[in-house]
Parts: structure tokens; sequence; C-alpha cells
């Protein structure tokens, strides 16, 4: 072991694309479901719309901030810089929330794709070891985990163009019912958090901004191709599925996916067995990249004195944080026990969009007091694009509150005991700095 609290950097462009894609790309695999539960296909189409112009406006935004700052904390560093450090506490906690809880979301999906396959696999046994294996992984290093992460994102996009193309074959207009007089506003904003679900953790590439090579370069191509390419398979997964199946089977499992093809081809069918297998790269990918992202945001609060310092520590071998990991791997396998892959969700979607308020207010916080701060790249039409993000964000942020007042409560009581524990630590230190002179 090491005291070392400097990453080894080694990521290039493609892997930058790669993880922005893979980070994501389970939302395409599941969860997204969710939302015809809630609001049917109509809100949850619309919801779709909105959050994609929301995404595509935040990730312009974003990559300002990520190349201007590159740093292991990504949003919190840009809050740290903006605002202080009790809006950076804020901002850590739910970031951490945001991935952290998105991890046994996707964890739970690949044990149901994989007990869809092998029904006598126990889902939540399937979790837990596919947690341990990812783990092991991402502590062997960042470049060995990056170059897996881009094979099997690869083989995810793949297995989504073959799903689009199969569905497509089978289109029938009476399955469409986008056109629907009796959707409500309460019908698209009950649906923005499975929305978000589908763009959630992109802004994870800035969790692993200090390991890229060429980060003025490599960041924002790695993020902007990343987003253009989850928006055509977001779209094209979501409409293709509502074209050819009855919408209404989907929305209470973790495979819909497998689920659509087994009830077009047949569940014996050679094809279906296929997709649900090939489809588990899909979650591989985000699976294995989140935990990447997760640990190197614990690893910056804990360097930067919010958390522990021992989670700061670097393995003297292989050059990852490997305590953090450990933490990540521990909450993940409590959280898998409670079973609400919704719940998850939810929350993970809740600690996304604080985040993304919060670094939007920061971008223009810093282009106003730090006008010299060195920017590679510029959003472009600012402040157009962070605007429409920022009242974008603040709707969604209401929306889902308004419709879980019970999770939107613990969420942000979890924020205030992060900043109440933060200020009180510092009073421990300053009593002991007192005491000591």
């Amino acid at each position: 072991m090491s005291e070392t609290t400097t990453l080894k950097k080694s990521l290039r462009g493609i892997h930058i694309w790669a993880l922005a894609v893979g980070l994501v790309i389970s939302g395409e695999y599941f969860g997204w479901n969710y939302g015809w539960a809630s609001g049917g296909p109509m809100g949850m189409f619309i919801a779709t719309l909105l959050v994609t112009i929301f995404y595509l406006c935040f990730v312009f935004s974003f990559t300002e901030l990520t190349t201007a700052l590159p740093d292991a904390g990504g949003p919190f560093t840009f809050a740290d810089k903006a605002f202080g450090r009790r809006v950076a506490v804020f901002t850590g906690y739910a970031t951490v929330v945001e991935f952290v809880l998105a991890t046994p979301a996707i964890a739970i999906a690949l044990g149901s794709y994989v007990h869809f396959l092998h029904p006598m696999l126990d889902t939540t046994i399937v979790a837990i070891v596919a947690y341990l294996l990812f783990t092991i992984i991402n502590l062997i290093g960042i470049k060995e985990s990056a170059a897996f992460t881009l094979i099997v994102t690869i083989l995810a996009i793949t297995e989504l163009l073959i799903y689009i193309g199969i569905t497509s074959t089978h289109y029938e207009a009476s399955n469409i019912e986008l056109i629907n007089t009796t959707t409500t506003f309460k019908d698209v904003f009950s649906a923005i958090p499975f929305a978000i679900w589908l763009y959630l953790a992109i802004e994870g590439v800035a969790m692993v901004s200090e390991e890229v090579k060429d980060p003025k370069k490599s960041l924002p191509i790695g993020y902007i191709t990343g987003i253009i390419t989850l928006c055509i398979l977001a779209i094209g997964v979501m409409f293709f599925t509502c074209a050819a199946v009855p919408w209404q089977q989907l929305t209470t499992i973790d495979y819909p996916l497998p689920e659509t093809i087994g009830i077009l081809l047949g569940k014996g069918n050679t094809l279906t067995t296929i997709i649900a297998g090939v489809g588990i790269f899909g979650l591989i990918a985000s699976f294995n990249s989140i935990i990447t992202s997760y640990s190197r945001q614990l690893f910056a609060l804990s360097r930067a004195g919010i958390l522990t310092p021992s989670l700061a520590h670097i393995h003297i071998r292989y050059k990852t944080p490997h305590k953090a990991l450990l933490v990540g791997l521990g909450i993940g396998i409590i959280s898998i026990f409670s079973g609400k892959t919704n719940d998850l969700i939810i929350l993970s979607a809740m600690g996304a969009t604080s985040m993304y308020i919060v670094s939007m207010f920061s971008l223009f916080t810093l282009r106003k007091n730090n006008p010299a701060l060195v920017r590679p790249f510029k959003v472009p039409y600012y402040p157009i694009l962070p605007m429409i993000a920022l009242v974008l964000g603040l709707l969604c942020m209401v929306a889902m509150f308004y419709f879980n007042v019970k999770l939107g409560c613990i969420f942000f009581l979890g924020g205030f005991i992060s900043i109440l524990a933060y200020e009180l630590n510092q009073r421990s230190k300053s009593n002991v700095q007192d005491a000591n002179k």
C-alpha cells in the first residue's frame, strides 16, 4: 500500500467515448420502461424529449467545466471553486448518491437478465457476484478497466442496433399509443426520473479527467460523440419497442428487451437467448464504468478532507483507489437487498439532477468571477445552452420531488446531515488546533 494520492494518466479519446456511452447504456436496457407505468407511452415520450434537450445542453456546458478544471472531484471541484466548501459538500453528496445507488439498480437488472436466461440462478446472488468481480477489475487498473469498457460498450451498441432492426420489422401501428388525448402534465412529470435514467451518469467522465493524457482534446470529443450516440439509441429502442409489442406487458420488469424479443419470436427461440445474453454486456458496460466513477468521487472527497483520509490512498501496485472501491462495494451490496429498482433509480436521478443544477450555477459563477480561467472548450451559444439546462434541471427536480415526496425528503435530509457533519468536523479540528496553540 502507499500514501500517494496521484492517479495515473493513461486514457485517450476512444476510451472517453466508450466510458461516456458505457456509463449510460444500461439505461437503454432497463429502467426506462418504469416510465411507461408512471405516465404511459405518451407521457414518457414527452418526458424523454425534454430530458434529451436538457442533456444535450448540459453536456456542452459541463464539458467546459471539465476541461477547465480536470479533477477527479468533478462536480465537487466545480462547486468548490464557485461557491466554497459547503455547497461543494452537498454537491459531492448528491454525486455519490447518484453513482453509488445507480450501481445496485444495474446489478439487480443484471441478475434479472441472467435469471431470464437461467431461471435456476438467483437474481440477488448474481448481483453480488457481479459486484465482487467488477470491483476486482477496477482494482487492477484504470487502463485495463477502460479497455474492458471499450469492448463491452461496442458489443452493447451492436446488440441494441440488432434489437432495433428486429423490432422495426414487427411494427404495429395499433401498439403506438403516443397520440393520447388523456395524457396530462402529471403523466409527463411522473415519468421524468425514468427519462433521466436513459442518460444518467454520462457526467461520470469528469471523475476520470485526471487520468486522461490529453484532456483538452479528448474530453470534448468523448463527451459530445457519446451523448449523440446515446440520443440515437435511446429514442430508437423506446420507439420500436412500443411499436412492436403491447407496452403494458413491460412496465414492471427489469429485462424489457429480452422479454420483447421473447414475445415476438418466442422465449425458446435461439435469437431470444442470444439477445438476452449479449444484452448483459450493456449492463456490464455501465456497471463497470459507474464503479470506476464512484470510486474516483469518494477518492476526491477524501483527498479534499470531506471523508476519512484513508479513502484517498492509492494502491502501490495498481495505482487505483482501492479503499474507495471497497466502500462502494459494501454500500452497493447492502442496497441490493432493498430489491426496489424503481426507488433506487428515483434517488439516483435526484442526486444527478441536484448535481446538474449546482454545476450550471457553477458555470455562470465561474464565468463571472474567474474570467481568466483557461477554458480549452467553451460552451457554444453561451448563456443560452446552460440557461436551458438550468431551467429544465430545476423543472425536473421539482417534478421528481412532487411525485416522490418521501424519497425526496430522504434525499435532502441526507444532504443536510452531510453538511452538518462537515461543519461539526471543521469545528472539532478548529478546537484541537486552538488547544495545541
